[in-house]
């Protein structure tokens, strides 16, 4: 099994955010564009729901398993952000372990794709970076 498969992941447009991702609970007023019977419709988070948003709105709801249309991967993407959430008992290094499988994968779309990486961790004190070719 591979460990991509124990890991919630997302896959975003970055090139569709309206200002920076970040994670919070939602007040329940925040829009989520999504699908339902194949039409496009809006639904709201419940408060109090962890979710990952923009200035537009939720991008992604229930830990990676519910991913908005609006920045959704397409065809023509060409700058992405993988969000990778992992909590109790999987370890930092298990993340990181994870996260090299996924660079490995994307590096194989050609010699031209570069990747950054950021871990946030509440024990670290705030998110660590580093930059791969």
């Amino acid at each position: 099994m591979s460990i991509l498969r124990t890991v919630p992941i997302g896959g975003e447009d970055l090139t569709r955010y309206v200002g920076p991702p970040r994670l919070l609970r939602a007040t329940g007023a925040e829009p989520f564009d999504t699908a339902a019977s194949g039409v496009d419709v809006v639904e709201f988070p419940e408060p109090g729901e962890v979710v990952w948003c923009d200035d537009g709105g939720v991008t992604c709801r229930r830990w990676n398993w519910r991913q908005g249309r609006r920045t959704q991967l397409r065809d023509d993407t060409t700058s992405a952000l993988f969000i990778l959430d992992a909590l109790v008992p999987m370890a930092d290094d298990a993340l990181r372990a994870a996260t090299d499988v996924l660079a490995a994968n994307v590096a194989r779309f050609g010699a031209d794709v570069r990747t950054a990486r950021r871990l946030i961790n509440a024990d670290a004190g705030g998110p660590t970076q580093s930059a791969h070719p």
